[in-house]
């Protein structure tokens, strides 16, 4: 007979028809047990490090920057055309400009994919392995067991976006040389001045990008199939993808995601202007926001049965 954890059961919020305040007896008065210290941190993040597809996601984004290197090499360096400089055809300039192409070739999708993985594996996957009633039979209170789980899951996709273009300046410095950022609408920035630029646009992509976490998450708290939750939120963000380039929605667009997640470009012209990354990380946070609370409220109130 498979066991049913109730929303209650994990001394956390009392059953229905209960009063507020009731709980299971032995489940939050045991001695010793103190809820804010079931799942540690440290031991989700073991847990999730030691994990094949961890191992698969860096091993991926540390290899793209010598692909992209070797394709630059056989195909020889990139240049203009129609008379029209783009950032890929300033790649081979410096490392400085070799880390901007990667990142854009990759914010578009390759890094939603290990968002979407960190996210919506960590709870999915756990139903699959029967092992999270479990988790909250120990008991590990659901809020609790959420937050450890969202936020190992906020690090490790924060971790994948700080790893590739650090791999990608090495790379293209050892590759092209050390040098200030060439900017193709003329014009470059200091190496120094680069360095924060690029760190700005980083920044940009992780909070961009936090639509993809939180709906991956939440997808994750009512499905019990992991690749479902990660596939839906891949698909979804190709279908955000596909509504941006529909001009006829005009303004509309705006509160869309996607049509923000290239405003990190601002960051390397020659003047800052955050106008577009403020807009764009403000249409990002609030849809995660709303995706969140959903999630939490949700498995706030699931029978867990797996």
């Amino acid at each position: 007979m498979t066991a049913v954890t109730k929303p209650g059961t994990d001394g956390q919020s009392p059953l229905p028809g209960e009063p507020a305040g009731a709980s299971v007896p032995g489940a939050s008065h045991a001695p010793g047990y103190r809820p804010h210290r079931t799942l540690p941190l440290r031991v989700e993040a073991l847990r999730q490090l030691k994990r094949r597809r961890t191992f698969v996601i860096a091993a991926i984004l540390a290899v793209l920057p010598f692909v992209l290197v070797a394709a630059f090499a056989i195909g020889g360096e990139p240049g203009g055309r129609n008379n029209r400089i783009t950032l890929m055809d300033t790649a081979t300039v410096s490392g400085a400009n070799f880390t901007a192409t990667v990142l854009f070739v990759s914010a578009g999708f390759l890094l939603v994919v290990p968002v979407a993985l960190f996210c919506g594996d960590t709870v999915a996957s756990e139903a699959s392995w029967s092992s999270l009633r479990y988790l909250l039979a120990a008991p590990v209170p659901r809020t609790r067991l959420l937050l450890s789980k969202l936020t190992v899951a906020l690090l490790f996709s924060a971790a994948a976006m700080v790893l590739l273009p650090l791999v990608a300046l090495a790379v293209g410095t050892a590759a092209y040389g050390w040098g200030p950022l060439q900017l193709p609408t003329g014009g470059a920035l200091a190496a120094g001045d680069a360095l924060p630029r690029l760190a700005l646009a980083v920044a940009y992509i992780f909070v961009s990008q936090l639509v993809t976490a939180a709906l991956a998450f939440w997808l994750s708290t009512v499905t019990d199939a992991p690749l479902g939750a990660v596939g839906g939120a891949v698909g979804l963000t190709i279908v955000g993808n596909v509504l941006d380039q529909v001009t006829a929605l005009e303004q509309w667009r705006d509160f869309l995601p996607a049509h923000w997640q290239f405003a990190w470009a601002d960051a390397l012209q020659p003047q800052l202007d955050a106008t577009g990354m403020i807009q764009g990380a403000a249409v990002s946070v609030a849809y995660a926001l709303v995706l969140f609370a959903l999630a939490f409220r949700g498995f706030g109130r699931k029978d867990i049965v797996s």
